[in-house]
């Protein structure tokens, strides 16, 4: 075993994505991720948190201080540190949850573009899904346009499967964020508001065909595989046969095409 390897912590990581380490521990850091699919997984799960709180709040802490809060204007970088420590509270509950998947052996020896699917699906799940007024960047009334730039950011064909058989309506979709390339996500809703999100992304290497494979946590279960250039994964907090013929769905229908 690599001696270097029980003296990185998952602090260490989070210090490592935020570039906080000395140089020095830097560098050992960056040898251990170069060394563990893991951990570079984890790290890229990291990152892809920070992007989406980047994402998410930017630009509420651009704004001007509402006058209606009495904030002088000499106050408004205190406003600022406030939304910050807010966000960073959010980050810490969904990176929490996160590490409890890493930490019980979620990899399970599969390649680190395949494993991370899942991981990267969960956060954008876990982040849209639970909006009221804004789940979608662009919503299903506007499905050709929605698809046709999709395809074009990911530079594959795109599509929105079909799922109402099952009781689920498409609600639209938006452009994503994975490891540094861009994603896609289509959001579904049946009539007791549930919803499923479909997470696509191209892959960095050809990996080939791979099986359906199973994942879960905190009640958010889902399946992903690889087919072709592209990358799936369908997640919801339906229960595992429902999910499961969703995502034999959305396989059929895109082998079509």
């Amino acid at each position: 075993m690599n001696e270097r390897q029980p003296q990185v912590t998952e602090q260490d990581i989070h210090a490592y994505v935020d570039g906080r380490l000395e140089p020095a521990r830097h560098s050992e850091v960056e040898a251990y991720l170069n060394e563990s699919d893991e951990a570079r997984a984890q790290a890229a799960g990291y990152r892809q948190i920070d992007q989406a709180l980047h994402t998410l709040y930017d630009p509420v802490l651009d704004e001007p201080v509402p006058p209606h809060l009495g904030i002088p204007a000499n106050q408004g970088q205190s406003y600022r540190h406030l939304g910050w420590r807010m966000a960073v509270m959010l980050a810490t509950l969904v990176i929490g949850a996160i590490g409890g998947w890493f930490g019980r052996g979620g990899l399970d020896g599969q390649p680190a573009q395949t494993a991370s699917l899942f991981s990267n699906a969960y956060m954008a799940h876990v982040v849209y899904s639970p909006e009221v007024r804004h789940p979608v960047e662009v919503d299903a009334e506007q499905e050709q346009h929605l698809v046709t730039w999709l395809s074009k950011r990911l530079q594959a064909p795109v599509r929105a499967p079909v799922l109402s058989e099952l009781g689920y309506q498409l609600l639209g979709g938006r452009l994503l964020a994975s490891e540094g390339e861009p994603a896609a996500q289509f959001m579904y809703e049946n009539a007791q508001g549930n919803r499923l999100t479909l997470f696509i992304r191209r892959n960095r290497q050809q990996a080939g065909d791979t099986a359906f494979r199973f994942d879960r946590n905190n009640g958010i279960q889902g399946f992903y595989w690889i087919d072709g250039e592209l990358g799936y994964a369908l997640i919801g907090e339906a229960d595992r046969q429902l999910i499961s013929r969703a995502a034999h769905r959305v396989y059929e229908q895109l082998a079509l095409h």
